[in-house]
């Protein structure tokens, strides 16, 4: 062979030694399997929430059925109101705090909606999916055409009677009327017996906030809450609330956390408490020596509206939008599994909380049956504060809500007070 064939030959092989990696490569790209997608979910049915079992099991079995596809993994948040501040600062900030995520859904972060972070799911909630979900809660987290979040947890915030403790100043039923409410506080109060929890700590006061909408809507109706702050039927709430706070509650309820007002309840230290239905399956409570005799009731009626409840979505589910299909094909994937009526039933069962997609969901325990009932046959109801509002009013009527009870501040400039912050926001 010549120099000059010598050369070419060698120069060929190179070009060869080149361009078989490259094909070699090529065909392992086309074949390697596609790389499992994880979600990232902030859930706060973690720890001791009622639903934190139920929930765990889903994602267990949503990962087995999709191994190597796709992986959820849960971070906890266990203390509600650290989260929901996470929340606002990171969409506000204009990050998702997670792939998936919840809200409660209010004035402050319907916000959210007018901005490019959350996933829409108008598109694809359609069919079986969307019949499965109660229409009317679907109604409330559409705005503006869009379902930026679907509704999940529900809930009626009603009143709950410790039947062992109201036996002891003769008391046999709860409260029918005012009269008899404001008796059986002062018979409580007689007896060295503290009546209710209350409290003005967290970010929004929770089970004092579930009273004063109690009494501000029986005084000013289902509509109260499109009224000024400063109309008197939120005055005379005011004077109510801070009455149940001064005389009726715990020396500790100025500034107190909810809880520590669940925990005097849990200890039998007080006999009336406000709280929602996925209380009802808490363990500590059904190790209480008092849990078959709690009665679920309404408060009477202190205005003109009576056969009342106040109500609310309690958790709205939400996914970070994405440029990746794939990635919003698995969290829709995800979110059909876990709301399926299957699933949600093991979750409702067990916990007794509520939910926005239809089962057949039988109560567990006797508690959930007096939610069941009592949701069923009010008259009228109503949204709370924080829920009708938002968060920053909330954070606000929390603030003065403690001046209020210790006396620095009258009821008139209570609402005054929360009125200019409503009517700023």
């Amino acid at each position: 062979m010549t120099k000059k064939g010598l050369i070419l030959l060698l120069t060929i092989l190179m070009m060869m030694g080149t361009v078989l990696p490259v094909f070699a490569q090529g065909a392992a790209e086309a074949t390697a399997p596609a790389k499992e997608i994880e979600l990232r979910w902030a859930s706060i049915w973690v720890g001791a929430d009622s639903k934190a079992g139920p929930v765990a099991a889903i994602v267990e079995e949503f990962n087995a059925a999709n191994a190597g596809k796709i992986k959820v993994v849960i971070e906890p948040q266990p203390d509600y109101n650290a989260y929901e501040q996470k929340v606002r600062t990171s969409l506000a900030a204009g990050i998702a705090p997670a792939d998936i995520f919840t809200i409660k859904l209010n004035p402050t972060t319907a916000e959210f909606y007018n901005s490019n972070l959350l996933m829409d799911f108008s598109k694809v909630f359609t069919g079986s999916w969307k019949s499965s979900f109660e229409a009317g809660s679907v109604n409330q987290s559409t705005i503006g055409g869009k379902l930026k979040s679907l509704p999940f947890e529900t809930a009626i915030l009603p009143m709950w009677y410790n039947m062992d403790i109201l036996a002891k100043v003769g008391v046999t039923k709860v409260p029918q009327t005012v009269d008899e409410f404001w008796s059986l506080m002062d018979k409580l109060k007689a007896a060295g017996i503290t009546a209710t929890s209350q409290m003005t700590g967290d970010t929004n006061a929770w089970t004092s906030m579930i009273w004063f909408s109690h009494f501000a809507v029986s005084l000013g109706g289902p509509d109260v809450w499109s009224k000024p702050f400063t109309d008197p039927a939120f005055v005379q709430a005011a004077e109510y609330i801070k009455r149940m706070i001064v005389n009726y509650s715990t020396a500790d309820a100025i500034g107190l956390g909810a809880g520590g007002s669940g925990g005097h309840f849990l200890a039998g230290r007080t006999a009336v408490f406000s709280n929602g239905p996925w209380y009802a399956g808490r363990a500590d409570l059904a190790a209480t020596p008092f849990f078959k005799n709690i009665t679920i009731a309404g408060l009477p009626g202190f205005g003109s509206t009576s056969n009342y409840m106040i109500s609310r979505i309690q958790a709205n589910i939400c996914a970070a939008a994405s440029k990746d299909a794939a990635r919003e094909a698995a969290i829709v994937k995800f979110l059909q599994f876990l709301t399926s009526p299957e699933k949600v039933k093991s979750i409702a069962q067990p916990s007794g909380a509520m939910f926005a997609v239809k089962t057949d969901a039988k109560p567990a325990n006797h508690l959930q049956v007096q939610f069941t009932q009592l949701a069923n046959s009010v008259a009228v109801s109503a949204p709370d504060f924080e829920a009708a509002m938002g968060a920053e009013a909330t954070k606000e009527f929390t603030q003065q809500l403690s001046a209020l009870a210790l006396g620095k501040i009258t009821a008139q400039e209570f609402t005054k007070l929360v009125a200019l912050k409503i009517n700023q926001d």
